[in-house]
Formats: structure tokens, C-alpha cells, sequence
């Protein structure tokens, strides 16, 4: 018997992780909680709710700060969105939950890293070419030594 598939013979107990994550050059913490995220998403809204605790509990990372910085790094290349949520409590006071969690596509990702890279090797040329022009304005005017 094979646990991988269920009785409808479909891919269960597992989830896909797209190979251009891998060419994202993410930190190793960032991807491994993006992973738990993919891990414990909700398959139908792309949506979960873990705290930071949680996180760093499953991820045996020790400081909820560290998890946030790396949740950040997730947002920052375009692989997440987060959410505050905010619970009643039974007194009826509100306050904040925890983050609401959204897988975003791949291809958003992609796009974003596509875009950084354009922006970086135009800032590159541009910096180039300002590089030659003072090169050659200090050919043709030398200073003089006094």
C-alpha cells in the first residue's frame, strides 16, 4: 500500500514545493518556514494561522523576533502576505490574533526577482557608464600637482 495516495488514488500526505524556490536565494530559515507554511496551509484558501511561537516551536528556532525577521524576508521576495487578525475575547475586549498567513502563486515571486535583477543591472550600467565619463573628464583635465 502506497501512503502517499488516498483512496481516490490522489497525491495526499504531502505538499509540492516549485523547484524556483530553490533560485530565489533565500535564507535557509526563510525557506525552511516557508515550507512549514506550504506544510500547514489550508490546500483550498492557500491561508494558515500559526504564531510565531508556533513556528519557532516546529522549527526548534528559539526567538520569535528571528521568526519574524525571516517571515519578513518571505514577504520582502513576494512568496507570502500577512494579515493581522484580531480576536473578542469573552470579556469583549478586542485584540490582535495572530498573523493570517497567504501562500502567494510562484509566479509572483518570480516576477518580483525578475524585476530586482533588471533594476540591479541597470543601477550596475548606470554606475558604469558615470564611472567612464569621470575617467575620461579626469584624462582630459589633469590635475594639476602643487
Amino acid at each position: 500500500m502506497n501512503y502517499l495516495y488516498n483512496k481516490q488514488n490522489k497525491l495526499s500526505n504531502c505538499f509540492i514545493l516549485s523547484n524556483y524556490v530553490m533560485n530565489l536565494d533565500l535564507s535557509a530559515t526563510a525557506l525552511a518556514i516557508y515550507c512549514y507554511l506550504m506544510y500547514i496551509e489550508d490546500r483550498e484558501t492557500y491561508e494558515c494561522y500559526p504564531s510565531y511561537k508556533t513556528i519557532g516551536k516546529a522549527l526548534k528556532i528559539k526567538s520569535q523576533t528571528t521568526v519574524g525577521k525571516y517571515v519578513k524576508e518571505l514577504e520582502d521576495n513576494c512568496l507570502i502576505y500577512t494579515e493581522q487578525t484580531h480576536v473578542v475575547l469573552k470579556n469583549g475586549k478586542k485584540q490582535y490574533g495572530n498573523l493570517k498567513y497567504k501562500i502567494r502563486p510562484i509566479r509572483d515571486a518570480l516576477e518580483y526577482n525578475f524585476q530586482k535583477q533588471l533594476k540591479e543591472n541597470a543601477d550596475r550600467a548606470a554606475r558604469e557608464k558615470a564611472q567612464k565619463k569621470l575617467e575620461e573628464y579626469d584624462r582630459k583635465h589633469p590635475k594639476s600637482s602643487s
